[in-house]
């Protein structure tokens, strides 16, 4: 028998900007007893695993503030922007970061990034069929791009060189593929 659900008594907004919101709930747990619960809420997100051909791929390396890093590389990734469907706002991704448009975007899965204080919701794509545009960077991205073998990339999630959520798993399902 599945867990009993919680129900919200209260909530209240904290703090909002145009990609985050959090918010404060007081939760009613199945025994009765009530407890605070922090949420953090953004739009869906989409991640575009691109394969300039059958084995090798093309990533992006950017300063990541949260984590002060710029070292990691990762598929070109974003927020999906209001009335914008998934499959758009991949497209987009892919043209902004890396100057390509994929003939052909395959889904490889959807999931939630955070399972606990997150409300995030991640759609990953295989690109195949790049044809080179104007890569258009936002106002707050400061890109590098690189082309590695798959198996690489491959290695590099192995050896949690590369971290983000996005990418292993699309690597991962990439990889899985692959071996069908």
């Amino acid at each position: 028998m599945p867990p009993k659900p919680w129900r919200t008594l209260s909530s209240r907004p904290v703090y909002e900007n145009p990609w985050t919101r959090v918010r404060e709930d007081i939760a009613e747990m199945p025994n009765g007893r009530t407890t605070i619960y922090g949420v953090i809420e953004a739009n869906d997100c989409v991640a575009v695993l691109p394969f300039y051909d059958d084995n090798q791929v093309v990533l992006v390396r950017q300063y990541r503030y949260v984590f002060g890093e710029n070292h990691r590389w990762e598929a070109p990734s974003g927020g999906v922007k209001p009335g914008e469907s998934i499959l758009e706002a991949a497209r987009r991704e892919l043209r902004e970061e890396v100057g390509f448009d994929a003939q052909e975007l395959e889904q490889l899965c959807t999931y939630y990034t955070s399972k606990s204080v997150m409300r995030e919701v991640g759609h990953l794509f295989v690109g195949r069929g790049l044809v080179q545009v104007e890569a258009m960077p936002d106002e707050t991205e400061f890109l590098e791009v690189g082309l590695f073998p798959f198996e690489q990339v491959l290695r590099m999630v192995i050896d949690s060189e590369i971290r983000d959520s996005m990418t292993v798993i699309a690597v991962l399902h990439a990889a899985r593929q692959r071996q069908q």
